[in-house]
């Protein structure tokens, strides 16, 4: 494609025209020409913004870009309204890999009950593969906005699902043949489809609804990433319990398969809570369906204590996700 701006007619054929979830709270959203949306919100309201660009892979790269910032939105309580998209192309894209691309975010869009609010798309010399960048839009009502510094002394650490969802997702997807000269068919394509976990709307609204102090989605650095960034942001230590921490077996074998340290690799759809009866939290995700475990306590301080078995170390800086070192 010739680079700029994507055409007016790729822009309503491809574009626009696959966008068909609509919410009350958008009085002004995607069209020709329109630079801005705009977000009508009842009295006691907050509105809630993040941001987030997907460049880590290009396989389903539209879903992803959608639930992960609707974790994030999701993540502080609120509920996901709708985004902003801005898709950077390179030259070779064709016009059905942006249509493919733009039904892959109306899908994960319609799932999460969000809006495409408007956006840019541009053919670009700057990359190499598709980049989109989102800003995602949400609510919450006054006193229930939760954040990742919300965490106090004593309390219990939790986590949903499992550690490793996404990145083991997006390995099996990008380096399937490779993996099949080693697993079965059936694990490869078991860990292909992690990305149905991805999302962490369900375990957010249960939450928050029965008491969280501090959610954080556990996304790229990984859980010990995670760990660091709520311990920093509140406050407060830690003592995690490693053998607590909840990780398949195909996320192991696959990180063993390619040298990578599953904690800290990028883990979208496990969500790291901190609440004062966390058993209890656990209980009531289960009623749901959703598996989550309680792996430790914050603690007063600073240390930042990592145990396993009769052994111990303290949890280093995030370092750059795992999923870098695949090439």
């Amino acid at each position: 494609m010739k680079v700029g701006k994507v055409s007016e007619t790729i822009l309503k054929r491809s574009i626009l025209k696959q966008i068909h979830t609509r919410r009350e709270e958008v009085v002004l959203g995607a069209g020709v020409g329109e630079d801005c949306a705009a977000v009508k919100l009842k009295p006691g309201e907050i509105f809630v913004v993040s941001t987030d660009p997907i460049t880590g892979t290009v396989k389903d790269i539209g879903t992803l870009a959608i639930k992960i910032t609707a974790n994030d939105l999701a993540s502080s309580g609120a509920e996901p309204l709708g985004v902003m998209l801005t898709v950077l192309l390179p030259e070779q894209i064709e016009e059905p890999d942006i249509r493919e691309m733009m039904e892959q975010v109306e899908d994960a869009c319609a799932e999460c009950r969000m809006q495409v609010m408007g956006g840019h798309t541009e053919v670009t010399r700057a990359v190499a593969q598709p980049v989109i960048s989102v800003t995602g839009v949400g609510k919450v009502q006054e006193g229930r906005l939760v954040t990742t510094a919300g965490a106090r002394p004593g309390q219990d650490i939790l986590v949903t699902k499992w550690i490793g969802i996404e990145g083991t997702a997006i390995i099996a997807k990008e380096k399937e043949k490779e993996l099949r000269k080693r697993f079965s068919k059936d694990f490869v394509d078991t860990a292909k489809g992690f990305d149905a976990w991805i999302s962490v709307l369900p375990e957010a609204e249960i939450a928050v609804r029965t008491g969280v102090s501090a959610m954080h989605d556990v996304t790229e650095g990984g859980i010990y990433g995670a760990l660091w960034e709520l311990a920093e942001a509140s406050g407060v230590g830690l003592e995690i319990d490693l053998r607590a921490i909840p990780i398949r077996q195909e996320t192991v074998e696959i990180c063993e398969c390619f040298g990578l340290n599953p904690y800290y690799l990028i883990s979208s759809g496990c969500m790291l809570m901190a609440a004062d009866r966390g058993h209890d939290l656990v209980r009531e995700l289960a009623k749901a369906g959703i598996p989550a475990s309680v792996i430790g306590k914050t603690v007063s301080g600073s240390a930042k204590r990592i145990r396993n078995g009769g052994e111990e170390r303290f949890l280093e800086r995030p370092h750059t996700d795992e999923l870098y070192k695949i090439k």
